[in-house]
């Protein structure tokens, strides 16, 4: 009997982003709900070549790929890829410097997130799922300023010197990559949403290539928008894709209807919305976005159909064969 050796191969997520996109608050929503011991998350900035003050010498940002090791990291892509062990380096974000390395054995499902991690063609073929995340510039900007004064040291004035001294990097090295996701996530604020919490924002996800979507037929009755969600088709790039906008004035009512019928759909069961889902820190202080629940229940949904591939072709529609029973 010939063994499957995929079948020891983990699901490999890639979340690209620039820097403050919320790559890490959209990730671990993905690991609860898929539970922590089933999931290796791994961010490829550890695999800077310098440290804060060395950077300084050289005068590179952490954009650039020459102040990553780039050949270290697509090398153990590959091995993750494989489903064998690393000996992962490690970024200390907080003190700007280098932690010791850690023995890296990968899960079931992996995901890496980062700055760089779609750059070659080599490392974007490991990934099952390709992720972009790709908010409106003023809110990138917004969250940086607030979790790098609040988290890593940096003054207001510091922030908004090294974002001006990093777009030429994020221009040519980071926004690129956008274009070789298969889902890509923007995060934008709702003009009405006059006290400007995150909590309200809307949320479009744009999806190309072969993936299968969810069926929200059953749930959304407008697809019009007019009930909180709304589905379309159009082109993005060139590409056939499928677009759904999630929008921050969705009813508390109509989002947990959302959130537990995914759920229910995927079979997850013992998972705590309110404390689960949805999650992100506003400085110091934690809240709850429904259309961050939801996309997130969405790209677990992705994940779990790459682990075991629908028996029928996609219907090139957002109602996806076999998700709705």
């Amino acid at each position: 009997m010939e063994l499957d050796v995929s079948a020891k191969r983990p699901v490999m997520l890639g979340v690209v982003g620039d820097s403050a996109t919320g790559k890490t608050t959209l990730t671990q929503g993905i690991e609860q709900l898929l539970g922590p011991e089933r999931v290796t998350v791994i961010c490829v900035d550890d695999y800077h070549k310098y440290n804060r003050q060395q950077r300084k010498v050289v005068d590179l940002t952490p954009l650039h790929p020459e102040c990553n090791y780039m050949d270290i990291m697509e090398q153990h892509l590959k091995l993750l890829k494989e489903g064998k062990p690393i000996l992962k380096p490690v970024y200390n974000h907080s003190r700007g410097d280098f932690d010791p390395p850690v023995y890296i054995q990968p899960a079931e499902y992996v995901i890496i997130d980062g700055l760089l991690a779609y750059h070659t063609k080599e490392m974007r073929e490991v990934f099952d799922i390709r992720l972009f995340l790709d908010p409106s510039e003023d809110l990138r900007r917004r969250w940086k300023i607030t979790r790098d004064t609040t988290k890593r040291g940096y003054t207001e004035e510091a922030v908004l010197a090294d974002l001006d001294k990093r777009e030429p990097d994020s221009q040519a090295f980071i926004r690129p990559q956008r274009a070789f996701a298969d889902t890509i996530v923007r995060f934008y604020s709702d003009p009405n949403n006059e006290g400007g919490s995150d909590s309200f924002l809307n949320v479009k996800l744009t999806m190309t290539g072969n993936l299968q979507h969810p069926d929200f037929s059953k749930v959304v009755t407008r697809p019009d928008g007019s009930g909180g969600v709304r589905l379309s088709m159009g082109r993005e790039s060139g590409k056939v894709a499928e677009f759904v906008d999630i929008f921050g004035y969705i009813t508390e009512e109509k989002a947990l209807k959302l959130e537990r019928y995914i759920i229910e759909e995927l079979h997850l069961t013992g998972h705590n919305l309110e404390e689960e889902l949805g999650q992100y820190t506003a400085g110091l202080v934690t809240r709850r976005s429904h259309p961050l629940a939801l996309t997130q229940l969405f790209l677990v949904y992705h994940l779990l159909r790459a682990r075991k591939p629908a028996t029928k072709p996609s219907t090139g529609t957002i109602a996806a064969e076999g998700f709705a029973r």
